[in-house]
C-alpha cells in the first residue's frame, strides 16, 4: 500500500479505456465476491488465492485471458505468468511511504512493516522470482512527475505490444 497503484491504474484506464482496457482491483474483487478465508488480526481479508485465480480465469467472470485487464494488487506470486504480458512494481522512498500510510490512518506497526518490506525490496524480489525478467518493470513512484512518466512508459509499452501482436 501507498505506492500509487490505484492512481496509476485509474490514469491508465482513462487513457486506454477506449481501447477496451479495464481495471481489476483484486482487493475489491475479493470483497465483492467473498473470495476470502477469513480475516487476520489487523482485520484484513485473508484471500483464497485459488478462488481468486478461478474468478480471474473464468470466461463468465473477469475473463483475464481475453486481455485488456490492468490488475492491481500488492503482491503477485500466486498469479500464473500466463495472465500477464507486463508486471509493474512501483517503488517509493521510505519517508514518502511512511507519510502516505500515516495519512491513511495505518497503525505505526503496520507502517513499519510496509516500510521495511519496501527497504528490503520484497515485492520486487517476488516479481522477479515469479515471472520472466523481461516482463517485470520496476518504476519509481514518489512524485507527480513519476506518475506522469510511468503512465507514459506503460502506454508506450502497451501500444508497442498491441502493434507487434497483429
Amino acid at each position: 500500500p501507498g505506492t500509487g497503484k490505484t492512481l496509476l491504474c485509474h490514469r491508465l484506464v482513462d487513457l486506454l479505456g477506449e481501447s477496451g482496457f479495464s481495471h481489476i482491483g483484486i482487493s475489491d474483487l475479493v470483497k465483492a465476491n467473498m473470495l476470502y478465508e477469513g480475516q487476520d488480526e489487523d482485520g484484513c481479508f485473508v484471500i483464497d488465492e485459488d478462488r481468486v485465480i478461478d474468478q480471474l480465469d473464468d470466461e463468465q467472470g473477469e475473463n483475464i485471458m481475453a486481455g485488456g485487464k490492468i490488475v492491481e494488487y500488492h503482491g503477485c506470486d500466486f498469479f500464473p505468468e500466463r495472465f500477464f504480458q507486463l508486471v509493474v512494481v512501483l517503488r517509493t522512498d521510505n519517508t514518502t511511504l511512511w507519510d502516505r500510510l500515516a495519512k491513511r490512518g495505518y497503525h505505526e506497526e503496520k507502517i513499519r512493516e510496509n516500510v521495511e518490506a519496501e527497504i528490503m525490496g520484497v515485492l520486487s524480489d517476488e516479481a522477479r522470482e515469479s515471472y520472466r525478467p523481461d516482463i517485470v518493470m520496476e518504476m519509481s513512484s514518489v512524485t507527480t512527475e513519476d506518475l506522469d512518466s510511468n503512465v507514459a512508459r506503460i502506454v508506450a509499452w502497451v501500444e508497442a505490444f498491441v502493434a507487434n501482436s497483429h
